[in-house]
């Protein structure tokens, strides 16, 4: 997956919430990448609650490694201004799609995914995040969490998928943006 880091006039600096809405928007289409590669997979995702549920905890994931790089390239008050803006801003575009497909309002499908984010930050924040990545430990919970949203006959194998394959995938990708959107920030 291609994906645009750079900014279109880089001399200019970036306010957190700037470089949290162009990260927002690549954190989506890695979120959705991950989903359809997951389904290639022979991973059933039905479209509609699971479909939702899968997205809504990978973009939980991304946004919390989001955060543990922010942490090492913000100062305190950036980053929490950055993370602030960046779940909101993929709460708003999750929900908006969420409406669309599944119907109920923006701001119910909003809120539930920023109640579910509030709660796994709280599980997230037991796991270390390091220079070289997240440890066992925080890709684990995202299979864990995972396998509450597969049927049963994917339950065991999406566990590999997710620490194998998607996670560090998408990792690597949120790595490279974060570093290209944070120049002279």
């Amino acid at each position: 997956m291609r994906i645009k880091s750079h900014w279109f006039k880089s001399e200019q600096e970036k306010t957190p919430q700037e470089i949290a809405g162009a990260l927002a928007f690549t954190i989506w289409r890695i979120a959705d990448n991950a989903l359809k590669n997951t389904r290639k997979a022979n991973f059933e995702i039905a479209i509609g609650p699971q479909y939702f549920s899968f997205l809504t905890e990978f973009l939980v994931f991304l946004i919390q490694v989001a955060d543990r790089i922010a942490y090492r390239q913000l100062s305190a008050e950036a980053r929490f201004a950055f993370t602030s803006a960046l779940a909101n801003r993929v709460a708003e575009t999750l929900a908006e799609n969420q409406s669309r497909l599944m119907g109920d309002s923006i701001a119910v499908h909003k809120q539930h995914f920023i109640d579910k984010l509030n709660r796994r930050a709280g599980e997230y924040a037991g796991f270390n995040y390091g220079s070289d990545g997240p440890d066992f430990a925080f890709t684990r919970y995202l299979a864990y969490c995972m396998r509450e949203v597969m049927d049963e006959k994917d339950v065991e194998w999406v566990i590999d998928q997710m620490m194998s394959i998607a996670a560090p995938e998408a990792v690597e990708m949120v790595e490279k943006t974060m570093k290209d959107l944070t120049v002279g920030a």
